[in-house]
């Protein structure tokens, strides 16, 4: 098998990869394709760079195929770094595209949600978001061993792929709930196969050393990359705002770069400096590589920063102060070192924290109706068992389906999905209220609480699902087993019928229910 270069760059403690991200841009033989491959031509020559990562449809817009551009940037000798969303495909959509990947040789895959789509062709288009990053992942370390599906004649089994799939973790998040989630989140994707781990981007040196605490603590022994991006003031401006969601510069950082733009480079110095202070700081502290990227940026620029970078990592704890960005009042999981203004290996008291978001009364009253009804062998479960048997299959099956979607409409906006997950969300729909229908976790563009796609209007989901839960004390719950996908095959049937037919993913999860058990 052909030695994967960045894999083994990655894995190698000796070794402090730097991965560089290209936009493939919308076209295929425009300017933009030219310019992004010979700036991967240049890379190649360079030897410095480890792997040059590919967007998926960055910010919701069309582009040139990451997966096309990869084939053509390894026959230059270097290592594609393949970003695989989740936001245009479905399920069997992705299984195609990663057949196609392991045949072409591309291994490295970066799995994320996805930004959500905003513009295309006569309009925007429609999301998709089958499968998040967890499933993604699940599907992929299935393929590595060889995947098994149910064939005419029996099992059929595949030759096994080679993937390195990563995944991404923003730490940078302002309240409890959104950086909680996150942090939940990534046990999932490590649990389901994510071998390295990408963050998210911000400035605010605390929380770099907050991830890779927590990473050490939980024993996730896997490589992890920090992001540095080359920031002029029109990329801030927007990141200040969440026009580019999940990327964090705070108003003391936008000011900064707003004076720094008035140098007679108009901030080109300060800008590589930055980096470079960030690539030492990231290197001394621990992380495992950087992943560097920006906008208009030229080989040359990159090959700068990785040699000031070097030259500063004997002195990183000194520039720990060039990072002093934090959102005012955000919330940090590890409580403040004054001695070194990172932290401490001691965790924040969460417990004496008021809530991100206000718990309602209907909670309770989900939560009630599920301990009476839907716990097998208590209360009033084996009532409602005899009578889902003897309405499944029966003339009253349409008019108790339709009475239950009713119900559910008014109290969760239900989608009539059938495979429910409300249950594993506190009684929030994923499908219906979260617009990427994340079953897993929040997706990585919340803003200050608020969902990515309703900014000011709606809160995240999970922000409200971990706050309804820590009432109870129950917050972890959010990490621990991993949701399935949404079964097609139940949609627009009954979700009370399948539950206690055994045929939802609840159920199984349970154990399974029949009639007869």
């Amino acid at each position: 098998m052909q030695e994967n270069r960045f894999k083994e760059a990655l894995l190698n403690p000796n070794i402090f990869p730097v991965t560089w991200e290209l936009v493939p841009g919308r076209g295929a033989k425009e300017a933009t394709q030219d310019k992004a491959m010979a700036l991967a031509g240049q890379a190649a020559s360079g030897g410095n760079i480890h792997a040059l990562t590919l967007t998926d449809n960055p910010g919701g817009t069309p582009a040139m195929s990451a997966d096309s551009m990869g084939g053509e940037i390894m026959k230059l000798g270097i290592e594609p770094l393949v970003h695989l969303t989740c936001k245009d495909k479905n399920r069997n959509a992705i299984e195609s595209q990663l057949y196609a990947l392991d045949r072409a040789g591309l291994r490295n895959l970066l799995v994320m949600s996805g930004d959500y789509p905003v513009s295309g062709f006569r309009g925007r288009p429609a999301p998709v978001f089958d499968l998040d990053p967890i499933h993604t992942l699940q599907m992929i370390a299935d393929m590595n061993r060889g995947l098994t599906y149910p064939g005419i004649k029996g099992n059929v089994q595949h030759q096994p792929s080679d993937f390195f799939p990563g995944a991404v973790v923003s730490p940078f998040k302002a309240t409890e709930a959104e950086q909680m989630v996150q942090y939940y989140k990534l046990k999932k994707k490590i649990e389901a196969g994510a071998q390295f781990i990408v963050t998210q981007l911000g400035y605010d040196a605390r929380k770099f050393h907050e991830v890779l605490l927590f990473m050490k603590q939980n024993n996730f022994n896997i490589p992890l990359v920090g992001n540095i991006y080359i920031l002029p003031f029109g990329a801030a401006k927007m990141m200040n705002r969440n026009d580019l969601p999940g990327s964090v510069v705070t108003d003391k950082l936008l000011a900064d770069i707003d004076r720094e733009r008035n140098d007679p480079d108009k901030g080109e110095r300060a800008r590589t400096l930055r980096a470079a202070r960030m690539y030492a700081v990231m290197k001394g502290m621990g992380f495992s590589g950087v992943h560097i990227g920006g906008h208009n940026i030229k080989y040359e620029q990159v090959e700068e920063i990785i040699r000031q970078g070097e030259e500063l990592t004997s002195q990183w704890t000194d520039l720990i102060r060039y990072f002093d960005y934090p959102v005012p009042g955000g919330y940090y999981y590890f409580e403040h070192d004054p001695a070194t203004n990172l932290n401490r290996e001691t965790l924040t008291d969460r417990q004496s924290r008021p809530l991100d978001a206000k718990v309602e009364c209907s909670y309770r009253f989900s939560r009630l109706s599920h301990q009476l009804l839907y716990e097998p062998g208590k209360n009033l479960y084996g009532v409602m068992k005899g009578l889902i048997v003897k309405v499944a299959g029966s003339k009253m099956e349409a008019f108790f389906h339709k009475l239950e979607h009713l119900t559910k409409v008014v109290l969760f906006d239900c989608k009539d999905c059938g495979d429910c997950a409300l249950i594993d969300v506190a009684y929030i729909c994923p499908m219906s209220q979260c617009p990427k229908t994340q079953r897993n976790g929040a997706c990585g563009g919340s803003f200050q609480g608020w969902c990515e796609v309703h900014p000011g209007k709606r809160q995240c989901i999970y922000v409200r699902a971990y706050a309804r839960l820590k009432k109870y004390a129950e917050e972890v719950r959010l990490s621990k087993d991993i949701v399935p996908p949404c079964n097609w095959d139940l949609y627009q049937t009954s979700s009370w019928i399948n539950f206690y037919l055994g045929k939802d993913h609840t159920s199984k999860k349970q154990g399974g229910h029949s009639p007869e058990n």
